[in-house]
């Protein structure tokens, strides 16, 4: 359930719902033995600082009711449970919060045992002010424990079970009339018992719960998979203080810990793989990275012509016999199941998995024992034999591509007794091999000499700039004359949430590949910032402090050509909005920007400059212009107007005349400006981003502000769909009402007023809702048991894309629908 989205109403019918109920076991004296996560929402004490304390420290029972029941035997108040239970209570008490608040809470005294035997009980807190009341007989608690969907057991002082409900039957395979009298040992051999009684045995002899306990093994219901459970341990009291037993619940965990599993070696894939440029080394750190965690054997082999520099071939059947062993690696000494060397030719039969995956270009996973791989093996005795040696269980190769065309193939394999892999893997196996493909060609780039550098700059560049209904832009590029040609020039035009648009300008220090490099890093970065839609002095500032970051994980001292092309660096970042015409924008040591005026006058924004990038402790100003309809506004870097033979103030006045040519198209202005450039060696290169402002009409954009009222909500719909109706997108409308409805209704719910409702018809469809919070909604997905927390889910399936962008005063919250074909 999202933050945002709260808990919904829909099942307020229910007579049990444990999602909205706290549990407290207790025993017969009153010490605390188990503490749900509710309990802890709603009193503030975590688990630690309650077990085996007395309950009556927290909460405060009237007179004659102790945690067994009222004193005198009967149901307690009647008036919610139509056929009390001897020995359950319920009724309105009092509870200390660990801030040292007073509350009341709703609570339900019921014993575990047979009636009569109250030495251990669960007691049901309920919140009253957010949570109605519902009445929990004896039955219901009995039917709850037995279908729990946790596993439970009862083991007497001698580890024997006694009692399990039907859940731990079913996930372990193992009945219960095999189970009862009988240790874990007898019946669980395949989960490591040893461990497991060792747990219970500690809470058995020292009364302390174990909490969350991991442990892994096989089970009768599951042969052939490794199992992981999350088990807790507690001790059974009678009221006396006499042990009774120890029970334990636990549930399967396997699918969510094979997940972060699988998340974290993704993760550790990405900061392993790549970290050279350099074909053996990057192909050496992808099997490390998949042997032993994912696979028991991986190898990499790679085409001749990638191994030699050269461009791969582009083409639907590539040389299978030119592929060569570049890396291996196994859980065995010397790799013995390769049947080739590392540096030796790698050929394989025109039936095996590895040749189909590198002629489709698509993973394969295959399990050994089947027609198919017996059918291959036949032509490859080499394999074959590994195969009858070494017992493989099933094998995943996954082609290495870069841009469609094939750089070779990585093999992982698992070997009898371990588990097969499964298409879960696959998809895992595909992400890390398409991480250390990327790597592999870089490598194979980084051999390409000065035009090597020169594309590498000219790519990271946008490839082509696109008119907006905001704005019009047009650019130019021109390298330094030098030795070394490339620079670190950079600009880029960025779409923003609600039609703005980002203009951004920067200079990287140096020339050459560092330079290049450092200029792709700082572009990606002002992207990546760009979409969390920061002030422009915001932007910076983030930006100042990965520049920082990256000066100290620089390399050493003796080579300082990354270090010096990052520092000082300088950025031009402005945002233009076209509803109303104005442009923030902020500088770190970079030229003011000019605008060009309709009347045909040019000025510099007076802009105050903010020091360079990787400066630190200094902070950046952002200021405002608004823009009037058809205004120019030229964004440049210093090798435009700085010379070392003449002074800036010429170079501005030069740019200037340049500008004024109003009735001329912006390829024409640029080309223009870049002409009146003197013709000398330059030693900076040149970066030019032109941009002609319009105004969105105001026919487009339509808003409301909604009343804080859930009943509101309706109305908002209405006035959305009325909107959509004028402007002819009615095929639209019952999405629209959907996003609507979901975002209104959370502002509503989880924010502060004022709430405003706006659309906007643009390239693209857009609602905002803003308010005054500044709590940031996250996107969940519900489970299947929730009743709510699936309103920004339906709004990201529904949508293009959405997000969230912050203001002075509090937050919006956007999506962009695409219109339909006919529109």
């Amino acid at each position: 359930m999202s933050n945002r989205d709260g808990p919904s109403q829909a099942g307020a019918g229910v007579p049990f719902d444990m999602a909205d109920m706290a549990t407290v076991l207790v025993d017969g004296p009153g010490l605390v033995l188990g503490w749900s996560r509710k309990a802890e929402q709603i009193l503030g004490y975590p688990a630690a600082e309650v077990l085996n304390r007395p309950i009556a420290a927290f909460i405060t029972l009237p007179d004659g009711v102790t945690t067994t029941g009222p004193a005198d035997g009967t149901g307690g108040t009647g008036d919610r449970d139509d056929d009390p239970v001897p020995g359950t209570w319920s009724g309105r008490v009092t509870a200390r919060k660990r801030d040292t608040r007073r509350m009341e809470l709703e609570v339900r005294i019921c014993p575990l045992a047979h009636a009569g035997d109250r030495d251990l009980c669960l007691l049901f807190l309920i919140d009253p002010q957010s949570t109605p009341w519902w009445g929990v007989s004896q039955s219901v608690l009995e039917r709850f424990l037995t279908h729990l969907p946790y596993g439970v057991a009862v083991l007497d002082t001698n580890l024997r079970y006694v009692w399990l409900n039907e859940t731990l039957e079913r996930t372990a395979g193992v009945p219960s009339e095999e189970r009862l009298g009988r240790r874990v040992s007898d019946v669980l051999p395949g989960m490591a018992p040893e461990a497991m009684e060792a747990q219970l045995r500690h809470a058995l002899e020292t009364g302390e719960s174990v909490l969350a306990f991991e442990h892994r093994g096989h089970v009768p219901a599951h042969p052939d998979r490794e199992r992981v459970f999350s088990t807790s341990f507690f001790r059974l009291d009678d009221s006396a203080g006499h042990v009774l037993g120890v029970g334990y619940m636990g549930a399967d965990v396997t699918d969510s810990k094979r997940a972060q599993e699988r998340l974290a070696l993704l993760t550790e894939s990405g900061a392993r793989i790549g970290n050279s440029l350099d074909i053996a080394t990057t192909a050496a750190e992808l099997v490390e990275t998949a042997v032993p965690r994912f696979a028991d054997f991986a190898c990499v082999d790679l085409l001749e012509p990638v191994l030699d520099g050269r461009e791969p071939e582009e083409g639907p059947t590539p040389d299978v016999a030119s592929l060569r062993r570049v890396a291996h690696r196994s859980l065995r000494a010397g790799c013995p199941e390769a049947a080739v060397g590392v540096g030796e030719p790698s050929r394989y039969v025109a039936r095996s998995p590895m040749v189909r995956c590198l002629i489709e270009g698509k993973a394969v996973l295959q399990s050994f024992g089947d027609d198919e791989a017996a059918h291959w093996l036949a032509d490859d005795v080499i394999r074959a034999d590994r195969a009858r040696e070494f017992a493989p269980r099933s094998l995943i190769v996954v082609p290495l591509r870069s841009q469609r065309r094939p750089l070779g193939v990585a093999l992982f394999a698992r070997w009898w007794p371990n588990e097969r892999f499964e298409e879960a893997d696959l998809l895992l196996a595909e992400e890390f091999v398409s991480r250390a493909a990327v790597s592999l060609d870089n490598a194979r780039r980084y051999t390409r000499e000065h035009n090597a550098a020169l594309t590498l700059q000219r790519s990271l560049l946008p490839h082509a700039l696109k008119d907006t209904p905001a704005l019009e832009v047009a650019s130019r590029y021109l390298p330094a004359d030098n030795r070394d040609g490339v620079g670190g020039d950079w600009y880029d035009v960025i779409p923003l949430s609600g039609t703005r648009v980002a203009l951004v300008v920067g200079d990287v220090v140096g020339h050459g590949i560092n330079a290049a490099a450092t200029m792709g890093r700082l572009r990606a970065a002002v992207r990546t910032l760009a979409m969390t839609d920061p002030a422009p002095n915001e932007l910076l500032a983030r930006l100042d402090d990965l520049v920082l970051h990256l000066i100290d994980e620089g390399p050493a001292d003796e080579d300082r050509a990354a270090t010096t092309a990052v520092l000082g660096a300088t950025c031009l970042y402005a945002v233009y909005d076209p509803i109303t015409g104005r442009c923030a924008m902020a500088r770190a040591g970079h030229p003011a920007p000019a605008v060009g005026t309709p009347d045909g006058g040019v000025d510099f924004v007076d802009l105050a400059g903010g020091p360079p990038l990787g400066l630190g402790s200094f902070p950046f100003e952002s200021t405002e212009v608004e823009l009037a309809e058809d205004s120019l506004l030229a964004l440049f870097t210093d090798g435009l107007v700085e010379s070392p033979t003449e002074d800036v103030d010429v170079g501005l006045l030069r740019l200037r005349r340049a500008l004024t040519c109003r009735d001329r198209s912006l390829d024409e202005i640029c080309a223009r400006v870049m002409a009146s450039v003197p013709a000398r060696p330059q030693t900076d290169d040149v970066a030019l981003l032109l941009a002609r402002v319009h105004r969105l009409p105001a026919d487009s954009v339509v808003s409301w502000d909604v009343p804080t009222d859930p009943a509101a909500v309706s109305g908002a719909r209405d006035l959305a769909t009325g909107a959509l109706e004028r402007w002819g997108l009615g095929d639209l409308a019952f999405t629209t009402e959907l996003v609507v409805s979901e975002l209104v209704t959370n502002a509503i719910r989880y924010a502060a007023g004022p709430v405003r409702l706006r659309l906007i018809k643009d390239s693209v469809l857009t609602c905002e809702v803003s308010d005054a919070s500044s709590t940031s909604p996250h996107l969940r997905h519900a489970r299947t048991t929730d009743e709510g927390g699936r309103g920004l889910f339906i709004v990201a399936q529904l949508t293009r894309r959405w997000g969230t962008r912050y203001t002075a005063d509090g937050k919006v919250i956007w999506a962009e629908q695409v219109y339909p074909p006919q529109v």
